[in-house]
């Protein structure tokens, strides 16, 4: 039996298994099989996780098809609320974990204890980095955006609609065209902004290894990254995607950048 915990942030669901429960399973596989939404416990990834000290770990995040990412910063976010609740951490504490994508410091900023455990947790999610991109689909349509690295590539679009529509076609067609698109010969995340305010953008994500999701971490920051590049908005910008609110608070190229939003513990369990 494999113990582990599912925990989400807004939405975004990941599975937590320590490296030793997973033992000498092939990790891809078994991501794969716990994942499945009809079949297994159900998860957009899960993140393999081993302590490194008192107050820190690493973590190896597996989407939902096997695949390996660099980061998810949701899925960070989730380790982090599962290691504060084993550590009954308070605010003001501090938790390092290790990714692929390099060392990221979470810091509790609230802790509840009602219902289910949930924390919320401000991130730093390093220096993001920002170029104008142009992607040709293989019909001959021209799609203008932004290929951002928060520690694993994006590529963002600049919507005016509230369907998020994109030459007269839906945005999850379009993710899941430009998600595999050679260009981006590892696959990328692709996510849709529409600007609702100065300091509000709304969006929509088609997530690498995963499809449409209600939320994303690393997402949330690179649609904010584009869009204060742009000069479209100003920090702090609360990103608002279908599964809640998240903060970003960023002060331009070369600084990094921060993330605010909660995490949830909803259930621990065995699988075989």
């Amino acid at each position: 039996m494999i113990p582990f915990t599912k925990a989400h942030a807004c939405g975004n669901d990941f599975l937590i298994v320590t490296e030793d429960a997973a033992g000498s399973h092939d990790w891809a596989t078994l991501t794969r099989r716990l994942c499945a939404r009809n079949t297994g416990v159900g998860a957009d990834g899960i993140e393999f996780f081993a302590w490194t000290g008192p107050a820190s770990g690493r973590i190896r995040l597996h989407n939902a098809d096997g695949s390996i990412a660099e980061i998810s910063g949701n899925g960070t976010r989730c380790v982090a609320a599962w290691m504060a609740a084993s550590l009954h951490s308070q605010p003001g504490d501090s938790l390092t974990i290790e990714t692929d994508a390099g060392l990221r410091i979470c810091r509790v900023n609230a802790v509840s204890t009602a219902g289910e455990y949930s924390v919320q947790i401000t991130t730093g999610m390093g220096i993001p980095t920002f170029a104008a991109k142009t992607v040709t689909l293989a019909d001959g349509t021209a799609i203008t955006g932004s290929s951002i690295s928060t520690g694993n590539p994006h590529f963002v679009i600049v919507v005016d609609n509230p369907e998020f529509t994109v030459a007269g076609r839906s945005w999850q067609t379009i993710g899941a065209e430009i998600c595999v698109h050679p260009d981006f010969p590892n696959q990328t995340n692709v996510e849709f902004l529409r600007v609702l305010s100065p300091t509000e953008i709304e969006i929509r994500i088609y997530e690498r290894g995963v499809g449409p999701t209600t939320s994303s971490g690393t997402g949330s920051s690179a649609s904010a990254t584009a869009a204060i590049s742009l000069g479209l908005v100003q920090s702090p910008l609360t990103v608002l995607a279908p599964g809640g609110p998240q903060t970003v608070s960023w002060s331009g190229p070369g600084t990094e950048l921060e993330l605010t939003g909660p995490a949830s513990l909803i259930a621990r369990g065995e699988a075989w």
